[in-house]
Order: structure tokens, then C-alpha cells, then sequence
């Protein structure tokens, strides 16, 4: 198959375009510089060079492709409410181009958009986050108009060199020179290697591609939680810091726009997708890769 993906050349993106070439498929990798191009190339992918907000080049790279993986997100959550505009408007671009056709689109969330106090969310759950990433909801218009739509929901995506939100919580640890959670650090947030993500996505398109009713939403979740409090701990001994406990009303002085996130409870159940895809996770634990980390040679910032 050919495969179109957006954020060909991501974190997680990356680790797609080899999953996918591994196994057979072909990929035509959305590429916004010369050195993603290059790194597109190297890795055996075709390249598409633009970006997600040029929706008419979108629309030319679903004409080349049998399916489309939708990874790209501009990661920048200081303007985050314009930043999910422009993954909708993408995704309908995306969708619209292919009405009229058995060709499958993925499209990517996360697994906090169905937190739920007190429960853990399944694949069954409906988005019920008031957050302004609309990825789901943009995909079920799409699917409204006969494409048939799959949806991965990510937790912590991680290795030992990124860890989705919790390198977040790194830099301010560094810049702090103290690893913090809030309350008792009990509430929880799922995660998944990303190597394990990126099969997950492959099993994904390869089951739409059978024709699959559309619809289905996979949760990417290998631990269903790691609570905060183990976490924060693993980053305080990586970065030689004092771990402690931030009040809710501290919280926001101390994390910013991520205290939101650091206070809530963000676990998921994988069960359905493991009996839907029989995808095993087999990567390490979040807390192994962030032992694993080089504390003094890494940082978020500038990605």
C-alpha cells in the first residue's frame, strides 16, 4: 500500500515511515524543510515537501496515496486553541479528498480527551474534554460523508530521549531546580514506547484496509497509568533535584499551561484495541526510559 503520512518526519511520524517500509508498504512522507526531506530519503520514504496548513498540496498528496495517516501537530500550546483549528481544517482537507473512494483515513488524537474521574476510559468513550483539539470530531464528519475513518488515541508517547508531556515537565524541572507534582501525585497518566505506537498504527491502516466498519478508535496505551508522583521522582533523580509536592493553587505559578494536565488524572484501558488489532506492546515501562535519559543533554525546547 501506499501510504501518505502527515508528520512523516516527527517523533512519532519517524518511527512510522520505518514501521511501515519494514513491512512492505510504500511511503509518501509530508516533508516542510530540506533536512526532513533528506531524512525522509535516507529512510526510504518518497517525499511530498509542504505543509498542513496548504490544503490544496493535502488534497495532491491523498491523490497519490491508497491511505492516509494523519500524525502531524503543531505542538506549540501557548496559541494551542489556533493550533487544533489548523489540525481540523486539515483533516477535513484530508477527508474531502477522499469521498468517493474505499481509501482509509487514520487520523491521530489523544487518550485525554476521554479522561474520566474515578473510571478508565475505554475505546467505547466519546470525547468529553472541553479542550479545543476537535480531531475526533473532525474525523466523524469525514466518516459522515462515507470515508471510512480509524482514530489512534495517544498517551505518553516515549523513548529515552522524549516522553511527550512529561519532557515538559523535565524542562521545568530543570529550569526550577525542583521535580514537582500536585496533591498526593496519585492521579495517573498512560503511556506507550514509541516503537509500540508506530506498530499500532500500522495494524490500524492494515485493518481499514480490509474494509473495516468506519469509526473505530484505538487507544495507543501500554501502561494504563503511571501515577505523577513516580514520575516526578524519576525526573528528580535524573536531574539530581529536590522532588516536591505542589498545592492546586500553586500549581499554576509553577507549571504554567502544563498544570492543567499535571493535575489530572489521564489514565486509559487498552483492552479492546489488543483483541481488535492483537497488538502487543513489548517496549519498556515510561519509568525505564526516563532512567535511561541523559538528563544534561536533552530539553524540549526548540522542537
Amino acid at each position: 500500500m501506499r501510504v501518505f503520512i502527515t508528520g512523516a518526519t516527527g517523533f512519532i511520524g519517524s518511527a512510522l515511515v520505518r514501521e511501515l517500509i519494514d513491512s512492505g508498504h510504500q511511503v509518501l512522507g509530508l516533508a516542510r524543510s530540506d533536512a526532513g526531506a533528506k531524512s525522509l530519503a535516507a529512510a526510504g520514504a518518497k517525499v511530498h515537501r509542504g505543509d498542513v496548513e496548504d490544503l490544496d498540496n493535502l488534497r495532491s498528496g491523498v491523490a497519490a496515496a491508497d491511505g492516509v495517516i494523519h500524525t502531524a501537530f503543531i505542538h506549540d500550546f501557548v496559541r494551542f486553541k489556533e493550533v487544533c483549528e489548523i489540525d481540523r481544517v486539515a483533516i477535513e482537507a484530508l477527508g474531502a479528498a477522499l469521498v468517493g473512494s474505499d481509501r482509509p483515513l487514520i487520523v491521530t488524537s489523544g487518550v485525554g480527551a476521554v479522561s474520566t474521574p474515578g473510571r478508565l476510559p475505554t475505546e467505547e468513550d466519546t470525547p468529553n474534554s472541553p479542550m479545543p483539539r476537535v480531531s475526533e470530531q473532525a474525523g466523524a464528519s469525514v466518516a459522515a460523508k462515507g470515508v471510512r475513518v480509524s482514530v489512534v488515541r495517544l498517551s505518553q508517547v516515549h523513548d529515552p530521549v522524549k516522553q511527550g508531556l512529561v519532557s515538559y515537565m523535565i524542562d521545568v524541572a530543570r529550569k526550577k531546580g525542583i521535580s514537582a507534582y500536585v496533591g498526593d501525585g496519585l492521579n495517573r497518566w498512560a503511556a506507550v514506547p514509541r516503537l509500540d505506537a508506530a506498530h499500532l498504527y500500522r495494524l490500524a491502516l492494515e485493518k481499514a484496509a480490509e474494509k473495516d466498519p468506519k469509526g473505530v478508535r484505538y487507544n495507543a496505551v501500554a501502561e494504563e497509568g503511571v501515577a505523577l508522583r513516580e514520575i516526578a521522582e524519576a525526573i528528580g533523580r535524573g536531574l539530581k533535584v529536590p522532588v516536591v509536592s505542589k498545592s492546586p493553587d500553586e500549581a499554576g505559578e509553577h507549571f504554567g499551561w502544563l498544570a492543567h494536565f499535571v493535575g489530572t488524572d489521564i489514565s486509559a484501558s487498552s483492552a479492546l484495541t489488543r483483541k481488535w488489532l492483537g497488538w502487543r506492546p513489548t517496549g519498556p515501562g515510561l519509568i525505564e526510559d526516563l532512567n535511561a535519559m541523559k538528563y544534561f543533554e536533552q530539553s524540549t525546547e526548540g522542537e
